[in-house]
């Protein structure tokens, strides 16, 4: 078998040996030169003894990069390595790595599975000098795009200050597109006041031009409390809710998830969202079938309201219920999930009990969605049809057996949810059975053995 010799100069096997002498001995000049560093501007090294040293690990966990070079990723943890070690098989891995796989007992290369003949490991330094070129240059540019970003951001507030008209709108929608592309910018615009500036054009005079950039850049920031009280004024809540009834899609989601955020807050006050206005918008966002990614940021907020008991009445006065249960059928798994959880606590008032049970389709569809999508999502639809059936038990029950409950409720008495579903189920079935004989309900379930 043959063994690795490592190269006289500062070169190392960095691709797999195999054993057969093909493995690629590469130093530094030669892998800027072929393009191993993957994206070396200008096909130069910046030096790692250059200004401050960097320390690598924190270049890596800083750095998103999308693409690493397959060279510097260790086979065992698949993660950038900071500490290669090359074995005798001319695997190169990260030292931690390798020296765990020693000690639970293999004495094997990962990789190749070869039974190593020569256990000690050989320091790849220039694999780790490749590494560490690589990341500092991306790290320096990340560094200096950065500081231009910050740079940007604060001559943008600063003009903010002074711009009028349509040159406000500008800044707006630049400061938008910066805060959009760059998470530092959003730590800039907090720390430089950017939070306050933007909330005060919001107010009853401002365009809706004005408004839908300021709201789609407030969205986007780390809101404190003091922040978030601003924006709770009543005529800055009146804007938005204006905006989520009139905006274009965007502006009513960005208005939808501002206003979900300022709920958030202790001090906010339900009668905020207590407006007629507000929820029949919301509505129209939740049905629109041509923009359905408004569907969910709607229904998260909708939830939100149901939390404050003086806002479920509004709901379901606004013909809410109806309209959530037509909707179900054409809803993704995480807005069903959503929408039977604001039946289910709209369902706790006696309103909204009555609307539950007045709408035709709400049984068909909350039998359908039993065991179906997710266990949650079963145990909504459960909750609903308990307090259908038990508001009107002869009229509803009877409508649900025709719609296959009984035969769904024994499923899932069978199966293995959880108990308080089975309980849940078996006081169901038994309601239901109390409209039909035996035989007859026994025919229902389409089973031909006795019901205990």
């Amino acid at each position: 078998m043959p063994m690795f010799q490592p190269s006289k100069r500062d070169g190392v096997v960095v691709a797999g040996f195999d054993g057969g002498g093909d493995g690629q001995v590469l130093d530094l000049d030669t892998a800027v030169k072929d393009g191993v560093l993957g994206g070396v501007v200008g096909g130069g090294v910046i030096g790692a003894a250059v200004g401050e040293k960097l320390d690598l690990k924190k270049m890596i966990e800083e750095l998103d990069v999308p693409e690493i070079p397959s060279v510097f990723i260790c086979p065992i943890s698949l993660e950038p390595m900071q500490d290669p070690v090359t074995l005798c098989t001319g695997q190169t891995y990260e030292r931690a790595n390798i020296l765990k796989w020693f000690n639970l007992g293999h004495y094997t290369c990962p990789t190749t599975m070869q039974e190593l003949w020569d256990d000690s490991i050989t320091p790849n330094r220039t694999l780790y000098h490749l590494i560490y070129t690589w990341f500092s240059q991306k790290y320096s540019l990340m560094k200096k795009k950065s500081e231009d970003v910050q740079g940007r951001v604060s001559e943008l507030l600063q003009t903010l200050k002074k711009a009028k008209g349509q040159a406000r709108i500008q800044v707006l929608k630049e400061l938008k597109q910066v805060v959009a592309a760059q998470a530092t910018a959003i730590k800039t615009v907090v720390d430089e006041g950017g939070v306050s500036l933007i909330s005060s054009l919001l107010g009853p005079f401002t365009s809706h031009a004005v408004g839908s950039e300021a709201i789609a850049i407030l969205v986007k920031l780390e809101l404190d409390s003091e922040s978030k009280t601003n924006l709770m004024q009543p005529t800055k809540i009146s804007l938005m809710v204006d905006m989520l009834n009139e905006g274009s899609v965007e502006t009513k989601i960005n208005c939808t998830r501002l206003i979900e955020k300022l709920m958030e807050e202790k001090e906010f006050r339900s009668e905020s969202i207590s407006s007629h206005r507000l929820l029949v918008g919301l509505m129209r966002l939740v049905k629109d079938k041509r923009h359905t990614n408004g569907i969910l940021p709607g229904l998260c907020l909708l939830r939100s309201i149901c939390l404050h008991e003086q806002a479920m009445s509004l709901i379901v006065s606004i013909g809410a219920v109806p309209q959530l249960v037509e909707l179900l059928p054409a809803l993704e798994p995480d807005c069903l999930e959503l929408a039977l959880l604001i039946l289910d606590t709209l369902s706790s008032l006696s309103e909204g009990k009555a609307a539950l049970k007045d709408c035709g389709n709400t049984i068909p569809n909350m039998v359908r969605l039993l065991m179906r999508v997710s266990e949650s999502c079963t145990q909504y639809a459960l909750s609903i049809l308990w307090c259908v059936c038990k508001l009107a038990p002869e009229e509803c029950s009877s409508v649900a057996v025709e719609a296959g409950l009984a035969a769904k409720l024994l499923l899932m008495i069978q199966s293995g949810c959880n108990p308080v579903l089975k309980q849940k189920s078996s006081e169901l079935l038994k309601l239901c059975s109390l409209n039909y004989t035996d035989t007859i309900f026994i025919s229902k379930c389409k089973l031909t053995r006795t019901i205990q």
